[in-house]
């Protein structure tokens, strides 16, 4: 792929193939990948065994024709004299050699080709590896890393460590340049160009770095940087079909500039400024849709958590037996506060490793990209702020889902009839849902009339996760972790109806490890009496 077309700084538009399959939205479904993978190695090795088994029958035959041969060419006459040896020539150049050719001919690569074939149509798509790559850049901003890091592998909580080459950084800058995402692809190509100097050996050549770069390098108007750049790329390649015009357009450009500075005196200190980013060579992260994306973020990475000392003194542990619910008088369960305004609690041992590998199981084959709700015309549709697959479950598909659902209802007191049916969401790479309302906000939804809002939301933890995931609600700096087993419970209205917009929340992305989850939305239709309206709008 060239950068540059036509004319020097319009970028390539590139199609993207859309499919069903989507596999880095959901680590668990990615897991199926991995038999497939090694399945195809266990084929390959076949194919290698079947090919030195063919290639050692030649060497061999070759062997021991070279001895024959030598002693034949030394003295053909002598050699033909016994007519053995004369008949054996024939036999051998029509028979023989024949019976060779067909063994050199014959094709061992039809079983190895013919299962590629089949695991073909399973295999992920161009959009897959263009998530995974968006993916892992996800991760670099929330968690504030650098692409050393993330290409050395240096995660925390990791028991395979892994590397990016020079082709899979040079791979992660192209799919951010495709995206006309700049800032990542400096930093990734930077990252290819440093390990490409290091030494590291590859296919990809620095003069396809530096052209890639130096375009990016211009868009964040550093045309020093994208001079000395381009300079270097025609030292490397002198040939370059647009090295030389680029540069000739860059100095123009700067010249340019420099007559505007000088009428306006201030040329010195321009060129200071500018000779501070070449410097430097770092660029600012580009605003985006979401206004509170500094606060999210550092939540995520576990700042700016509100857990003032005064507000430690008022949450508290204890037993819960749902108001004296016969079920839980005996074996009450244990409740911490995680927040005291909006009151968040968290319930331990809520399911068990059995009951847990249970519904995964029942979910598994159905999961599928999570969607959300267009807020302008109510259609579900998925998108980048919500990278996950969920399926639901009803309690007729397995005793379990209903005994879940009961244990639910006996902890909150509220009734699950009117309640949504049992969500289960498993994580993809850098998976997360970005700060949302869990209520709904549109008058217009058909849901509202019969069942009412989700009055609340009671979310399962059903793995831990060894870095990220963590649930944050921005508006009052809460972070909770997750942790196997345990289920964390708030409500979404007040009491009298109305949206607590305080509990805008988001799941953070997943850095490492595989996060499931379950949850359950507890509607206001039949719960007026389980939870009675307060005195005031905000009771």
């Amino acid at each position: 792929m060239k950068p540059w077309l036509q004319l020097m700084f319009f970028p390539c538009v590139f199609l993207i193939w859309h499919a069903e399959a989507e596999f880095f939205t959901s680590i668990g479904q990615m897991t199926d990948l991995i038999y497939a993978e090694k399945d195809l190695v266990q084929s390959l090795q076949e194919y290698i065994r079947a090919e030195e088994k063919k290639l050692s029958q030649i060497k061999s035959w070759a062997e021991k024709m070279d001895v024959l041969t030598s002693k034949s060419a030394s003295d053909p006459e002598g050699y033909l004299a016994h007519p053995v040896n004369a008949y054996k020539l024939v036999k051998r150049l029509n028979t023989d050699w024949l019976e060779l050719e067909n063994l050199v001919l014959q094709d061992t690569t039809n079983g190895f080709i013919a299962n590629l074939t089949i695991q073909r149509q399973f295999f992920p798509t161009e959009e897959d590896e263009t998530g995974a790559a968006k993916a892992l850049m996800r991760l670099q901003d929330t968690y504030k890393l650098d692409p050393e890091t993330l290409s050395r592998g240096n995660l925390p909580g990791t028991k395979y460590r892994s590397s990016l080459t020079v082709g899979d950084c040079f791979g992660m800058g192209k799919t951010a340049y495709n995206d006309g995402d700049y800032y990542h692809t400096v930093l990734w190509m930077e990252q290819a160009l440093k390990q490409h100097d290091e030494g590291e050996d590859t296919t990809v050549s620095k003069v396809e770095i530096l052209d890639y770069l130096s375009y990016a390098v211009f868009q964040f108007g550093d045309l020093h940087r994208a001079m000395e750049l381009t300079r270097r790329l025609i030292s490397l390649d002198s040939t370059h079909e647009r090295a030389g015009s680029n540069l000739r357009y860059f100095e123009k450009l700067l010249e340019k500039e420099r007559e505007e500075k000088e009428k306006e005196n201030s040329v010195n200190k321009t060129v200071t400024s500018t000779e501070a980013v070449v410097q430097s060579g770092a660029y600012e992260r580009p605003l985006d849709y979401l206004p509170e994306r500094d606060i999210y973020e550092a939540l995520c990475r576990g700042e700016g958590v509100k857990m003032t000392p005064r507000r430690q003194k008022r949450l508290f542990c204890r037993y819960h037996d749902g108001n004296r619910n016969p079920h839980l008088l005996i074996a009450p369960f244990k409740e911490e506060d995680e927040w005291d305004s909006p009151h968040i609690v968290r319930y331990y041992d809520v399911m068990s490793d059995e009951e847990i590998e249970k519904i995964k199981q029942l979910a598994k084959p159905r999961l599928a990209r999570a969607t959300v709700r267009d807020p302008k015309t109510g259609v579900l549709t998925v998108a980048s702020y919500r990278v996950s697959k969920s399926s639901w479950l009803e309690e007729d598909d397995d005793p379990v889902v209903a005994k879940v659902n009961q244990r639910m209802q006996q902890i909150t007191g509220l009734t699950v009839k009117t309640a949504e049916l049992l969500q289960v969401a498993n994580y993809g790479m850098g998976g997360q849902y970005e700060p949302h309302f869990d209520f709904s906000r549109r008058p217009f939804d058909s849901t509202l009339k019969s069942e009412g809002n989700r009055l609340a939301t009671f979310l399962n933890y059903m793995s831990d996760v060894e870095a990220g995931g963590a649930t944050v609600f921005p508006d009052f700096g809460a972070a909770i972790w997750p942790k196997k087993g345990t289920a964390v419970f708030w409500y979404n209205l007040f009491r009298s109806g109305e949206g607590d917009y305080r509990t805008r929340h988001a799941a953070c992305p997943v850095l490492v490890g595989c996060k499931w989850v379950s949850n359950k939305w507890f509607h206001e239709r039949g719960n007026e009496f389980l939870r009675p309206c307060g005195r005031t709008e905000v009771d």
